[in-house]
């Protein structure tokens, strides 16, 4: 099995590890360690949703209390037939929800208002210009504390827990949520929301979605049988549905089958509000995938 170069211990033999799942030499790594938490805020553990067990086998993820606190969004969604409809109910829900129009009903004054305009559209905008800004950060902190999948880059690699690249990264993170209005709980209900609408529109449980990368040693590789690679993904990286765009992107382009379970956004849920060329925000985690080129 090929080792990553600085970047910790990496698993050479079978053990009971639940997220340990064969690859096609029956040699594969399960997700690492050094790339997960031992606990998260969903209803399966780091271990097995970050590995390739589950992209194999997907099935249904949902974060702690979101469906039952949102019942009411929930079932008004599902009297509503046209998804177009569905996703002005669900802007006018969080803005509702959140004060997000009305922040001085939330307990907001005129000088706390400004860190609290930071909301979940903010965020996700941010991330399109850049994903290595605030709004990233909180994006892979948010990732961090639901699944449970520890950041791997952030402007820099991040594989050492006191180094000035990871101190960085946190002193982002928390930059990005100091004084908003429950921002992290804004973004479970993107998530489910999203969950809601893949469902509605019968999509199915896994799709075919593509990156444009330069050289595959960008990534960290964790096994390489030749005709395809098992890569340790960031915990929250840019996938898109379309070759032709992930082609603009690099030389190479990864090919990998995901499970429609860890695509925390699509652009194309919200076309008026958000605009983009089919991109998809991907949990991250292990994933075998293939290198096609141009």
């Amino acid at each position: 099995m090929t080792e990553i170069t600085a970047s910790g211990p990496v698993p050479t033999k079978h053990d009971t590890d639940p997220g340990f799942c064969s690859s096609r030499d029956n040699s594969g790594p399960s997700l690492p360690t050094w790339a997960r938490l031992p606990i998260n805020r969903c209803n399966l553990p780091a271990v097995i949703l970050g590995s390739l067990t589950f992209q194999r086998h997907p099935t249904p993820l949902a974060l702690d209390g979101v469906a039952e606190f949102h019942t009411d969004l929930f079932e008004l969604l599902d009297r509503t037939e046209d998804a177009a409809e569905r996703a002005r109910l669900f802007r006018d829900y969080t803005a509702a929800h959140f004060c997000l129009d009305h922040l001085e009903d939330a307990g907001f004054n005129d000088h706390s208002k400004k860190r609290a305009k930071a909301n979940w559209l903010r965020v996700l905008r941010g991330w399109s210009f850049d994903a290595d800004g605030r709004e990233g950060a909180v994006l892979k902190g948010w990732v961090e504390s639901r699944f449970g999948l520890l950041p791997r880059f952030h402007g820099e690699p991040l594989r050492d827990f006191t180094s000035a690249p990871y101190l960085r990264y946190l002193e982002m993170r928390s930059a990005g949520l100091y004084g908003t209005n429950a921002l992290e709980a804004q973004l479970d209900l993107v998530y489910a929301y999203s969950q809601y609408e893949y469902g509605r529109l019968g999509v199915p449980p896994r799709l075919t979605l593509y990156r444009g990368i330069n050289r595959i040693d960008e990534h960290e590789v964790l096994s390489d049988d030749g005709a395809h690679q098992v890569v340790l993904f960031n915990n929250l990286v840019s996938f898109t549905a379309s070759r032709e765009r992930a082609g603009e992107f690099g030389d190479y382009i990864l090919e990998a089958s995901v499970p429609t379970a860890k695509i925390f956004f699509h652009c194309g849920l919200l076309p008026d509000q958000l605009k983009g060329e089919d991109e998809h925000l991907l949990i991250g985690g292990a994933y075998e995938v293939a290198i096609r080129t141009l």
